[in-house]
């Protein structure tokens, strides 16, 4: 039902081939419990491992990667009626551009479409990438290792048969993992697209207000605008309300985690080490890049609102739809946005914040294992 909004069909069409959407199967069970099952054991290992530095640093990039993946899955099956009311107002709301038959919204639209698709395609290919990656760090050992340290108590997991049945096991977990958390990801990323393209549609149709139109037909378009700007408002608070927490933690683990493996650039010793690394470096900063970049656009656009209607000439209105423009105004200048924890827009002030702080403390690593 979604195959003409390719903004979210990619994306919803995985989460639900998992159980996580929509559907109802023992399907979400067995990726749950084999994910948690594979976090246990990389805890285990975590906590009992004499690796050194490098490893650990590059576990703990994995361990992070699963928890996340976990945690992601359980919150949209606890607020899984809620993903589903969200998804049903995008739906609802598209379709009701596309039938404005307007050049301008169709265009934004499919603008919109292309987008998504791209970026749902990029995600999945960096994750592809960094899959690969988890497969071939264990032929650039000198030593037996496998793609995600993990550990099982009473077992050698690099003795034969173990060995070989651990790396078969994560090299199938992998693209599970993959596609549970990659999908969630790009499909946040198209909830806040999609509020742009709610956003620069109401911003267009206040541009189109015509002060010669009679006084009725006025005042029912400026109600109609105060309406669909309330619904956009709604609209952002909802996806905030389903996301604040999960960026917040991806924020605090991901600037740990982009510092240790900078760190770790720096302590390996083969060519094949660094391109994986930095292969691992590249998913999160696609990640949080696109994540950042949409999600400050939504906000610049909520700007945008303001300036929209104030061009509408909203002075030479009677006294009555002059307050609602000026309310209009007021209401957007304070605009909604995607929060960290409720607690800091997400803008690229905050993603450039976010390098500045790993970059110091790199260097400060830096100079002490110096």
């Amino acid at each position: 039902m979604f195959e003409d909004i390719q903004l979210i069909y990619m994306n919803v069409r995985i989460l639900r081939f998992w159980a996580l959407l929509y559907d109802k199967n023992v399907k979400r069970y067995i990726c749950l419990s084999l994910s948690c099952f594979h976090v246990a054991t990389q805890l285990q290992y975590i906590f009992t491992t004499n690796e050194g530095i490098s490893g650990i640093i590059r576990n703990s990039y994995m361990l992070v990667l699963w928890i996340n993946t976990v945690v992601r899955a359980c919150l949209l099956l606890y607020d899984h009626d809620s993903y589903l009311q969200l998804i049903d107002n995008l739906r609802s709301t598209y379709y009701e551009l596309q039938r404005q038959r307007d050049v301008y919204i169709n265009g934004l639209l499919n603008q919109v479409n292309r987008q998504g698709k791209l970026m749902a395609r990029g995600n999945l290919f960096f994750g592809l990438l960094t899959c690969i990656g988890f497969g071939l760090y264990p032929l650039s050992a000198v030593e037996r290792v496998l793609p995600f340290g993990s550990k099982i108590p009473g077992v050698n997991e690099y003795a034969s048969p173990w060995y070989e049945i651990w790396f078969v096991f994560h090299m199938l977990i992998t693209p599970m993992g993959c596609c549970m958390y990659i999908p969630y990801t790009s499909l946040c990323v198209a909830f806040i697209m999609f509020g742009i393209v709610m956003c620069k549609a109401l911003q267009h149709r206040l541009r189109g207000l015509k002060r010669h139109w009679n006084k009725q037909q006025l005042a029912k378009e400026i109600v109609e605008c105060f309406i669909y700007h309330q619904r956009i408002i709604d609209y952002i608070n909802t996806i905030n309300k389903l996301t604040t927490y999960i960026f917040l933690l991806e924020f605090l683990a991901f600037g740990a985690l982009l510092c240790a493996l900078l760190f770790m650039l720096m302590i390996v010793d083969s060519t094949a080490q660094i391109a994986i690394v930095s292969a691992y470096i590249n998913m999160i900063l696609a990640q949080i890049l696109a994540l950042y970049w949409y999600a400050n656009e939504l906000r610049e656009q909520n700007l945008n609102i303001a300036i929209a209607a104030y061009e509408t000439e909203w002075f030479t209105f009677d006294f009555r739809l002059r307050r609602n423009i000026s309310l209009m105004i007021m209401r957007a200048q304070r605009p909604a946005a995607i929060r960290l924890g409720n607690i800091k827009p997400i803008t690229l002030e905050l993603f450039k914040q976010l390098l500045n702080t790993t970059y110091t403390f790199f260097t400060v690593l830096k100079r002490i294992y110096g």
